[in-house]
């Protein structure tokens, strides 16, 4: 399957034979298991999920892999190509009311991101995700409070689901090879979820705040969404800065800062 990786596909096609094993084994797909692949690319990862579960559905942004993809792991299994941006799929369509898929892919570095909190916002039909992504964003993801990566996106994530970095795989496993290393995410939606959200959006915009000032402390960086007196009242010190909290705190000052009449 001849196909030239194109960057503005952020297109690594992963060949390492042990990696792809390492993968397949931390996934343990099993026949029945709803699952799906984002950007099969060249089918590294498809075949061995379509083995395994019997019928697969993979979300494929260019339309030169479909023909070749469809020829080639076909005749393997019921494989559903879905010539579509992930960005703006509707995962929760393949599934029935009450039904949840597993969610697998290699994503491009370049917009990692907003296809995570794509992910996480269709999370009620999600059971698990398996990702690779570029190893400092997992790093971000997993970090803990008061590491020097913890950041908006640890909070964000954490709040939504249980976060593990599985393993981290070299730039060498891919073709080409990418600038950076990877790591194997694997995100679990919590349920329910231990600390709720009562407004999401506000949550959101105070721990924007907070980490995009994250040199200041949390009574200057929050000073136009919570007021120090709110923060004394949450149990906060306001002289904290923002890696200085866990993802509780947040959820509980933001669930603070719903209540009160001073937030705009």
């Amino acid at each position: 399957m001849e196909h030239r990786a194109r960057k503005r596909f952020g297109q690594n096609f992963l060949h390492d034979r042990q990696v792809i094993d390492r993968i397949h084994g931390a996934i343990a797909a099993t026949p029945g298991e709803r699952v799906v692949e984002i950007g099969p690319g060249q089918g590294a990862i498809t075949r061995g999920l379509l083995s395994a579960v019997g019928s697969l559905d993979v979300v494929e942004l260019d339309r030169d892999l479909v023909g070749p993809l469809r020829d080639r792991l076909g005749p393997l299994g019921d494989l559903r190509i879905h010539q579509a941006d992930a960005l703006n799929f509707d995962l929760c369509a393949l599934v029935h009311a009450g039904e949840r898929l597993r969610l697998v892919g290699n994503l491009p570095y370049n917009i990692s991101t907003p296809l995570l909190f794509r992910f996480l916002e269709q999370a009620d039909c999600i059971e698990d995700m398996h990702l690779m992504l570029q190893k400092e964003v997992v790093e971000r993801i997993v970090a803990d409070p008061g590491d020097k990566t913890y950041g908006r996106l640890s909070v964000m994530v954490q709040t939504l689901c249980s976060a593990d970095c599985l393993f981290r795989i070299g730039a060498g496993a891919f073709t080409p090879a990418p600038k950076v290393e990877s790591a194997f995410l694997r995100l679990r939606p919590h349920r329910p979820l231990p600390y709720p959200v009562d407004d999401p959006a506000l949550h959101a915009r105070i721990v924007a705040a907070a980490f995009g000032q994250r040199r200041k402390t949390l009574r200057n960086s929050l000073s136009k969404l919570v007021d120090a007196q709110l923060l004394i009242a949450t149990g906060i010190d306001p002289t904290l800065r923002a890696e200085n909290l866990d993802v509780e705190s947040y959820a509980r000052l933001a669930n603070a800062a719903c209540k009160s009449p001073l937030v705009p």
